[in-house]
């Protein structure tokens, strides 16, 4: 297996999942955190390491020079990696708009790819799922919601599928209104109530943009138009997400909340093997509560939909300026609630574009960040 992003969250916990299941990690890839990076390299020895430029790249292998590692380094790298490797899968925990090319790069050499990166099928989901296609490649979603929708769907065709239903745990603010939100702090939003995940994913999931992420991602993935995925907060984060058929029978997806299930899953599958979270004690939940998302207050997950039926350039504007939004609101540089409103914004304004190529992604990624990063400024 190679584990790109091994550093962050969802990939040092793919690092466990490979070390408590026996899988081999071939190579790696880490562009901040060296030191985390080594230890890495020297718990699981992989035969490659990919890092982000000559600089990163003597620096470990300074650190490393007692160990056999190959390493590469620069706009190449992981593609490079990619290339040499044997492994026949490739999990991307990348963050952001740097994971996309990388899973070009998976599916190109024809690598099962287990997706965490949702940027990739968010910015650019119709080429990379016609990419998949072209190359028979297999891409498995990592994401606990989408994990979830996968093991419920099972060989179920498609047209018996009346709706999915994404759970949501309602992030740091459920049940608050906007007046309440306008002192909030990133420290204070960073305090996710059920799951322990990196610092943009938190922020987006105490403004619901991640959810609104997950529903463009489920349209990908799971070939249906975006009026058959529905959004329900459950609180506890134990229901990860449900599938309704045509009969009206719903099956639901539990365990507790964990991403080492979801990464195990996607790197044996077809397969089942013993697992390596707690399993979910009933006796122990007091509870499992149900809410409707307060879409007035947290209008991120409305903006995804909109921008997802514009098509064309949208969501790549989406998510970019979510990037900025997200950053400026950690910088304490703009408030919490004028996350959306930036968003919103530079949605609007972004290019109209047909038929959007590769390329017109990541054009229209670069202008969003230029447009988004002005009215951080103005805002200041």
């Amino acid at each position: 297996m190679v584990v790109l992003g091994s550093t962050g969250s969802v990939g040092s916990q793919a690092l466990d999942v490979a070390d408590r299941t026996g899988i081999k990690v071939e190579g790696i890839s880490g562009y901040s955190n060296i030191s985390l990076l080594e230890e890495q390299i020297r718990k699981h020895r992989p035969v490659f390491c990919a890092v982000k430029n000559d600089e990163t790249l003597r620096d470990i292998r300074v650190r490393c020079a007692d160990l056999d590692v190959t390493f590469f380094a620069g706009e190449t790298a992981i593609g490079d990696m990619i290339h040499e490797s044997s492994s026949d899968i490739v999990l991307n925990s990348i963050t952001g708009k740097a994971g996309l090319l990388p899973t070009v790069e998976a599916i190109k050499h024809k690598k099962r790819l287990a997706l965490a990166n949702k940027e990739s099928l968010v910015i650019a989901g119709e080429i990379v799922t016609a990419l998949a296609k072209e190359k028979s490649v297999e891409i498995i979603p990592v994401d606990s919601e989408h994990s979830a929708v996968f093991q419920c769907i099972g060989s179920e065709p498609k047209d018996r599928i009346k709706r999915i239903i994404l759970t949501a745990s309602g992030g740091r603010y459920f049940g608050k209104k906007k007046t309440e939100l306008e002192n909030v702090t990133p420290s204070e939003a960073l305090m996710h109530p059920t799951w322990n995940m990196g610092a943009r994913i938190t922020i987006d999931s105490a403004t619901l943009m991640n959810k609104g992420f997950e529903v463009i991602e489920a349209a990908w993935f799971f070939s249906v138009p975006l009026d058959k995925i529905d959004v329900v907060v459950q609180r506890e984060s134990i229901i990860h997400s449900m599938v309704e058929y045509i009969d009206n029978a719903l099956i639901a997806q539990l365990a507790v909340p964990d991403m080492r299930l979801c990464i195990q899953y996607a790197v044996t599958y077809p397969e089942r093997n013993a697992g390596v979270i707690e399993p979910l004690d009933f006796t122990k939940l007091s509870s499992l509560s149900f809410g409707i998302p307060d879409t007035a207050t947290f209008p991120c997950l409305e903006l995804a939909r909109i921008a997802f039926n514009r098509g064309g350039v949208s969501t790549s504007a989406l998510n970019a300026a979510d990037e900025i939004a997200v950053k400026a609101f950690l910088d304490g540089k703009i408030s919490f609630n004028y996350i959306p409103e930036l968003i919103a914004r530079t949605v609007d304004e972004a290019p109209k574009i047909d038929h959007a190529s590769l390329d017109d992604c990541l054009a229209a990624d670069e202008w969003a960040r230029e447009y988004a990063n002005k009215l951080v400024g103005g805002n200041s």
